[in-house]
């Protein structure tokens, strides 16, 4: 297994190298100045044309990858030229807000799509299956920014059940903490549910009409072991290469969820910094997103492996 993740490790690390390096060049190649940020509009050409010189902006892109991605290796993430503040601080108040945020959505997906899907499956034809897939599609065609206003509107303003918008950290407060992310995790993880009950409910399907599962059956299997351990095992490895490659999008839907509910989170700090000309914070940010998906994509390679001895061997 440890052969397995620091082979997997190896080759992933040129393709974390290439997306740092293409983010890198886009955002220097962005119009604007970032030298506006630092001395404003009032300065004249050649003060900007100095402070270029010295922050190194106008060397070839390269060198300026190079040198940022030695700092970057030694440490030093630079600071933000809007508040000087440094960015491994504002990544270490960030970063915990977003993984809350994705990994409630995750949870919220597991915990009402396979179950959903199961049961559509199980349901086959029935209204509850067109129920289920009626409200899938639904979900899967729902954007993050109308689902965010509804349930606002719904949960927040109608019922009264939950507050709009503003974060509490869970160290300080934890059930505020969980009120406050539960509508903004719905958000965010409602099209990602949508997508697990649908891929469960076709796993399924396709399971429960293999040739094991018929023996295993006829051989008078209970009908819990029969669901548990012969289907809902062997139909988990697309649901979680669904769960795997729907996580990126999470994040750009944290983009737009972290603004609707006001919460400081590591998307709505790489769009403040994306607007602003401020690259440290932008790139430290997309760096963090691309080693966490990475990271992701590993998880997810190492759990086939638990669900089917034959991956592993």
């Amino acid at each position: 297994m440890i052969r397995r993740i620091l082979s997997r490790m190896l080759y992933l690390l040129p393709i974390a190298a290439i997306t740092s390096f293409l983010v890198f060049s886009m955002l220097l190649l962005l119009p604007g100045d970032p030298t506006f940020a630092i001395v404003g509009e009032m300065a004249n050409e050649q003060e900007r044309q100095q402070l270029r010189e010295e922050m190194g902006f106008d060397q070839p892109i390269p060198v300026q990858y190079v040198k940022w991605l030695q700092r970057v290796l030694s440490g030093d993430l630079g600071r933000s030229l809007r508040n000087q503040e440094p960015v491994s601080e504002m990544l270490a108040t960030r970063v915990p807000v977003t993984l809350e945020l994705t990994f409630l959505a995750v949870l919220l997906s597991v915990v009402i799509g396979i179950p959903g899907g199961i049961i559509a499956a199980l349901k086959r034809n029935s209204w509850v299956d067109f129920a289920v897939s009626f409200l899938a599609m639904g979900g899967m065609a729902l954007p993050y920014f109308w689902a965010g206003i509804l349930l606002i509107r719904l949960f927040s303003l109608q019922l009264g059940w939950l507050p709009p918008s503003g974060y509490v950290a869970f160290t300080e407060d934890p059930l505020q903490n969980l009120k406050l992310m539960v509508l903004p995790s719905l958000t965010i993880g409602v099209s990602l549910i949508a997508l697990v009950m649908r891929q469960t409910r076709t796993s399924m399907l396709e399971v429960m009409s293999q040739d094991y599962i018929r023996t295993a059956r006829a051989k008078g299997v209970s009908k819990l072991r029969l669901l548990v351990r012969h289907a809902l095992h062997n139909a988990l490895i697309p649901v979680i290469t669904v769960i795997g490659l729907q996580t990126g999008a999470l994040v750009g839907g944290a983009v737009v969820t972290e603004t609707i509910f006001s919460l400081p989170g590591l998307g709505r700090m790489v769009v403040e910094g994306i607007f602003e000309r401020d690259f440290a914070p932008v790139q430290a940010g997309i760096l963090v997103i691309v080693t966490g998906l990475i990271l992701v994509n590993l998880l997810t390679d190492l759990s086939y492996a638990s669900l089917d001895r034959r991956i592993k061997l």
